[in-house]
């Protein structure tokens, strides 16, 4: 009886695999080759020469203050 079920069992499995290669393989597909594009770096919303100026009015202040 154990050596039915075992039979039984492969033989599914066996048509099971038949089955599912009917159709054959499918062919390999070819990835089309991968791009990147470097977009620039964003500028800076801030002119340099107001971030010299705000150091300076610092610097100032904070001399002043002593």
């Amino acid at each position: 009886m154990r050596i039915t079920t075992t039979l039984a069992a492969a033989a599914a499995i066996a048509v099971a695999g038949s089955a599912a290669t009917a159709g054959g393989l499918a062919p390999a597909i070819d990835n089309t080759p991968v791009v990147v594009v470097d977009t620039p770096a964003p500028a800076g919303s801030i002119n340099s020469g107001y971030v010299v100026l705000g150091l300076l009015a610092a610097l100032v202040a904070a001399s002043g203050s002593f």
